[in-house]
């Protein structure tokens, strides 16, 4: 039905399947002869088209809001969710068949995409009208569900439980009567069993169980009842879930019970399963933490103890971080990080972190005479001189270089730096180098660690715009110098750590610096090599190429071939392996068109004679187990929640929050929008369509090594008004374009509720290392085949993840600022 037809709706549902009726034309007559001739004309062919019958099929999986699944009807298969299903039921009875009036009320359902976002389109503008009738009854989503997945601690159990319902008679402490409950898993050395009585037990008391559904059955010594301790205790609704462990007195470890326990789990673990919550839970945890950890937008910095003197010692490093490292960078590439985290600045950011609060820092760097000398001022500095606080930040915006890096502190937790595998001591010989622990002179190196300081970059062009307005006249020179920092006379001893679950190179890479001649087809052009192995380079061309992957191309190394004449360098053939999307960073690998390659000799012999003075490009450190320490110990103390974005047929789905530890301001907001205790809703970043779309929809087309897609969201949320789409609006910075704009938004928000300005940062990941994950996958299947399937469909359904930082203080800041001035 097209648009023309809207005004007569009510017309076409009358007369619904009526077309074919002897009466039909004397009561379509009747009852249209108020509208035009030619309309009239129209419309009766419209119903008419509608009763034609139909053989399209139809499938609404990621077209509606709500699950599909097959309906079968007359021999066609449809993909329908519970709405649509109704909806096609009923139209059947009017059509009584398949027809084009059917298909048309199936795929404009209240719940489809195309209609939400049509609605919303045409209501663009218009004042908002609060509808008197109940929420339940509107189709608009309030409810964004999503779990929260954190990166440790996995919980391994030294032995296998196996999940067991018999009956047990519990004797507690002072008490003489017996309570008969059931058995929840049992396991050598303990047991968890239901407990629905009002009596009062505590983790540590010792309670006697009798297994007496065992008792019928087996004969296992002469004792009936044993000695356990409770060691945990779970309160699901009214029922407490006890955890115990088996007791022994001091003379005797061995019984013939725990002999008939380890015989009977064996023997039956895969009738009646194995408790694999821990597992489960652990695998889905480590795979997100695979995703997420090597698309980190912050940098990492351990801080280390030298003797008394904190200094940045090792940096996390991965591609969307790798601009905020190079930042703190001199004109060698000497790391100058000395200069962003001070001793005193550390005291600032304790200080700060006591107040849940983070350290925002303004720099910029000066170029003089070919090198670089930096100017960093925080919040704290600069708040005790207003005056010279809005020369600063204008003077700073002025220049290329300026950033806003937003500093939070954390204490290292050695405890957090191994991972073990959750396989209760069933790993196999030739998985056991997964579940190492960590070396001793690793250790070691954790110990002299202090902190971890989180830098993130804040800056963006809108933000830069509004201090450039600052008024920087007649700025004193000898205040800014206080500002500027001292060069080091010896480089600071600062080591860059990738984070790297899956390594892909074949063989070592050293970084090097070369001029590259590259000619196909008659075209030269010239460039730069980044670094170089035996089988490839990486080659960065001087102007953007109209290359493709596939493509050969011929190297000349003119600089390389000054110092051999053993080697023709010239006319080297190489195969395009990958392109950036600028065109101009290549990655090559040797293209062998007969038995020799003169670059691939060349490499090789120049890499075996000159080992110990090339400079290696790769992701470990001359500490064995310390690269995969650092990771662990950040990931479990990550404070910045990540979206997980996943395929769910043609559509993505967010419905999987993950981080280290819950410090965030917005996931209690978005738990208490939630209908559910255990979920979080994710409404505040998600109600806005066209948020979303700017973010997903660049998704199919990213690679990922592209810069993520960036947007930033203000939200304001009025937590005593029960109605969530009034209590929480969002909108982006494209629809609050001016400062004007952005400060009302602010003001209206803090004066009825809470405010929060996020950056929100989309990456395209890449495949996760399933060397590490199919131990715990492998041991999955072998008692849940189904749920091992589901998990290593869920583990490579992931697309994307979505970053998301909390940047208001930095925003209420600025807005301060800029209002108390202009």
């Amino acid at each position: 039905m097209t648009t023309d037809f809207l005004k007569y709706q009510k017309i076409i549902e009358q007369f619904r399947g009526k077309v074919l009726k002897n009466d039909f034309e004397t009561n379509f007559s009747a009852m249209t002869q108020h509208i035009p001739k030619t309309e009239r004309f129209l419309l009766k062919m419209e119903l008419k088209r509608l009763a034609v019958a139909c053989t399209r099929l139809i499938d609404l999986r990621g077209h509606v809001d709500g699950e599909c699944r097959s309906f079968e009807h007359d021999g066609r298969v449809h993909y329908l969710d519970d709405i649509a299903i109704k909806v096609y039921q009923e139209n059947i009875g009017f059509y009584q068949g398949y027809t084009f009036g059917v298909y048309e009320a199936v795929m404009n359902t209240e719940n489809n995409f195309r209609v939400i976002y049509q609605k919303e389109k045409s209501n663009m503008g218009k004042p908002v009208q609060v509808e008197t009738t109940k929420a339940s009854k509107t189709f608009e989503k309030t409810q964004y569900p999503a779990s929260l997945f954190t990166f440790g601690p996995y919980h391994n159990r030294s032995e296998e439980r196996m999940n067991f319902a018999i009956t047990l008679d519990i004797l507690l402490e002072n008490d003489k009567n017996e309570y008969e409950c059931t058995s929840s898993d049992i396991s050598v050395e303990g047991c968890k069993f239901r407990f629905n009585f009002k009596n009062t037990i505590t983790v540590g008391q010792h309670i006697s169980i009798r297994f007496r559904g065992l008792e019928d059955e087996f004969q296992f010594g002469k004792e009936k009842s044993f000695n356990f301790e409770v060691k945990n205790i779970q309160k699901i609704d009214k029922t407490q879930l006890i955890g115990c462990q088996r007791v022994y007195s001091k003379d005797k470890r061995v019984d013939g019970f725990q002999t008939f326990l380890q015989g009977f789990i064996q023997g039956n673990k895969r009738r009646y399963k194995v408790n694999l919550d821990n597992t489960i839970h652990a695998i889905q945890s480590r795979s997100f933490e695979q995703y997420s950890l090597p698309k980190l937008n912050e940098l990492p910095i351990f801080v280390e103890d030298n003797k008394g003197d904190l200094l940045p010692r090792y940096a996390l490093t991965c591609h969307n971080n790798q601009a905020t490292f190079q930042y703190w960078q001199d004109e060698n590439r000497h790391s100058t990080l000395y200069c962003l985290i001070t001793p005193e600045r550390l005291l600032r950011m304790r200080k700060a972190h006591a107040l849940g609060k983070s350290l925002l820092v303004y720099s910029f760097v000066h170029k003089s005479q070919g090198k670089s000398f930096f100017y960093t001022a925080d919040v704290e500095q600069l708040n005790n001189d207003s005056d010279f606080k809005v020369q600063f930040l204008g003077f700073a915006a002025s220049k290329p270089s300026f950033a806003i890096t937003q500093l939070s502190i954390m204490d290292v937790d050695i405890d957090k730096a191994h991972s073990p595998l959750t396989l209760s001591n069933t790993l196999t010989k030739k998985n056991e180098y997964l579940n190492l622990p960590i070396p001793s002179d690793a250790i070691e190196t954790l110990h002299n660690l202090q902190s971890i300081v989180v830098a993130s970059d804040v800056t963006n062009p809108a933000s830069t715009k509004q201090y450039q307005q600052l008024s920087f006249e007649n700025i004193d020179t000898i205040r800014l110098k206080n500002f500027g920092h001292k060069r080091l006379t010896s480089p600071l001893l600062m080591d860059e750590v990738g984070i790297n679950y899956k390594n892909q190179r074949q063989e070592s890479r050293f970084k090097y610096v070369t001029p590259v001649e590259l000619e196909i087809a008659g075209v030269r052009c010239s460039g730069k090599s980044h670094d170089f192995s035996i089988l490839g380079l990486k080659l960065e061309l001087d102007k953007p190429s109209v290359l493709n992957k596939g493509d050969v191309v011929y190297l000349t190394f003119p600089g390389l071939q000054k110092i051999t004449s053993a080697f023709d360098l010239k006319g080297l053939p190489y195969e395009v392996m990958r392109v950036n999307k600028k065109k101009n960073i290549l990655n090559l690998r040797v293209y062998v068109e007969k038995h020799q390659h003169m670059g691939r000799a060349f490499f090789k012999a120049l890499i075996t004679k000159n080992r110990d003075k090339l400079t290696p490009d790769e992701y470990a450190l001359m500490i064995p187990g310390l690269a995969k320490a650092l990771r662990n110990i950040y990931s479990r103390s990550l404070t910045i929640p990540t979206l997980m974005v996943q395929t769910s047929g043609s559509r993505y789905k967010l419905e999987a929050i993950v981080c280290g530890t819950v410090k965030d301001k917005l996931l209690p907001v978005m738990k208490q929008l939630s209908d559910s205790p255990s979920q979080y809703n994710l409404y505040p970043l998600l109600n806005n369509l066209q948020a979303t779309s700017t973010l997903t929809l660049p998704l199919k087309k990213m690679q990922t090594d592209d810069t993520p897609v960036l947007e930033t969201l203000y939200i304001a949320v009025n937590l005593d008004n029960e109605i969530i789409d009034q209590a929480v609006t969002t909108k982006t910075s494209s629809e609050l374009e001016s400062p004007m704009l952005q400060r009302m938004f602010i003001s209206r928000a803090l004066n009825r509720g809470l405010f929060f300005c996020v950056q929100v940062r989309l990456s395209r990941t890449d495949d996760p290392d399933m060397d590490h994950l199919n131990p715990e996958l492998s041991y999955i299947s072998s008692y849940a085949i189904h749920r091992g399937k589901q998990i290593e469909q869920d583990i490579w359904s992931v697309a994307g993840v979505m970053q998301f930082l909390d940047i208001t203080q930095e925003t209420l800041v600025r807005h301060e600022l800029l209002s108390n001035v202009i």
